[in-house]
């Protein structure tokens, strides 16, 4: 199987021997969530193949129905990884001798006949992507083809739904207790018990895409997970608002959250999906593709944790969402820092485009020098390139006539992004005080 593979590959363990083990510190643990890796993968795969020709393209680029080249290789790619991570369960064996594979009825067997069909269906792949010709018609038969054979196979519905049933535990402890309490609840109480296990499905897939965020892999890829997601938030906010239109009360406060969290998470859904995403697969340049996907990331990540938050503290007012996500802690000392010394160099920049004498330049110098070695790091990627672009110019630019231009569009830019960052959800509770 690894000859069927070799070309490109993907390293699996990236994606997950970082991750801290069981109390037991065995590697049955390790390898149960590799197997979650598995499920989740299988079911990008699935909602791709499904979604068609148009998956992530952009609306106005007229070319991008003539060329499926770019569907075939995210497609291969994904089906690579599924390989490799077959290869390693099968390596291991632990998860395949552990009871969660044995109640779902997941043999050795099973996992050694989905790696053969995945090896032809990559042979099959690579030889399409060197094809010259691959368009709307060939993908279409293409996607039916795979999506059939995989179908067929029993062991990738029950991979798939292995997934999701631990999805549905990825939550914090106060709302997993209640999620799957067997406790008699109260009327309030029991809708959140329904509800939460279809938030914490799309943070546990979401997870595995900043996993790759972190460790620098390809990321086009995740497109296919990313896909996923978009059923499974259509979906969410679909069965919140059926739950919504027999609510008994629409004067509670659960019936307010619940219609929130719905209208919020469809307009994440659309910033995401039809902005940062469009017409990503066809992008070339790993920067910018880092970027779009860094943002769509912590987009539905932290709007969805924030939505948690709020149904927790209808549970208990006095839970705080850094509680509950201790990473909204991280992110709140990083966006206070961050505003404060954006602040700073606006300052300093706006004093050299009055005064463009040395001791201002130096002094303007020294500030850039200083937010270059630090804090632009808690920037998104995408804003960290343009400030870069913006100082290493001033640092070239010798003459006072050439740099006050540059001084003054820098100061411009510098106001739009603390505008941007004063946005950000952690420092809702925090406004900015220049005066301070």
């Amino acid at each position: 199987m690894s000859a069927a593979v070799s070309e490109n590959p993907v390293d699996v363990r990236s994606a997950s021997d970082h991750r801290a083990k069981g109390p037991g510190g065995g590697p049955l643990v390790h390898d149960d969530e590799v197997a979650v890796d598995l499920g989740v993968w299988l079911s990008g795969i699935e909602s791709f193949l499904v979604a068609g020709h148009h998956s992530f393209t952009d609306a106005a680029d007229a070319k991008a129905t003539q060329d499926s080249s770019k569907e075939f290789r995210l497609v291969h790619s994904a089906l690579q990884r599924c390989s490799l991570i077959v290869s390693r369960l099968l390596i291991t064996n632990a998860w395949t001798a552990s009871p969660a594979a044995a109640t779902r009825k997941i043999t050795p067997n099973d996992l050694t006949e989905l790696g053969y069909v995945l090896r032809d269906a990559i042979l099959l792949s690579d030889g399409l992507i060197h094809s010259t010709d691959l368009g709307p018609g060939e993908w279409k038969a293409w996607r039916h083809l795979l999506w059939h054979r995989l179908d067929s196979l029993a062991v990738v519905s029950s991979l798939i739904q292995y997934a999701e049933e631990r999805g549905e535990s990825f939550l914090p402890d106060q709302l997993r207790k209640l999620s799957e309490s067997v406790e008699p609840l109260n009327a309030e109480q029991s809708e959140l018990a329904l509800i939460l296990p279809r938030f914490a499905r799309i943070l546990k897939w979401l997870s595995v895409i900043g996993r790759m965020l972190e460790a620098d892999e390809p990321l086009k890829p995740a497109l296919l997970i990313f896909s996923r997601v978009n059923e499974q938030i259509f979906e969410l906010t679909t069965y919140i608002n059926n739950r919504l239109q027999r609510f008994p009360d629409e004067e509670a406060e659960l019936f307010a959250s619940l219609d929130a969290a719905s209208y919020t998470a469809s307009i994440e859904l659309k910033k995401v999906y039809a902005q940062e995403l469009s017409g990503l697969a066809k992008l070339r340049p790993s920067p910018s593709i880092y970027a779009r996907m860094e943002t769509a990331h912590c987009l539905l990540n932290e709007g969805f944790q924030q939505m948690l938050a709020g149904f927790a503290q209808l549970v208990d007012p006095k839970i705080e969402v850094f509680d509950l996500f201790p990473n909204f802690r991280v992110k709140l000392d990083q966006s206070l820092t961050l505003r404060r010394e954006l602040w700073r160099v606006a300052e300093v920049v706006q004093a050299a485009e009055k005064n463009p004498q040395k001791q201002e330049i130096e002094k303007l110098q020294k500030a850039l020098r200083e937010l270059m070695k630090g804090t632009i790091r808690f920037l998104f990627y995408k804003d960290t390139e343009t400030v870069e672009r913006f100082v290493e110019e001033i640092l070239v630019t010798k003459q006072n006539k050439d740099l006050v231009p540059i001084l003054h569009r820098f100061g411009a830019y510098l106001d739009t992004l603390l505008g941007q960052v004063n946005l950000r959800a952690v420092l809702v509770k925090h406004p900015f005080d220049p005066k301070r």
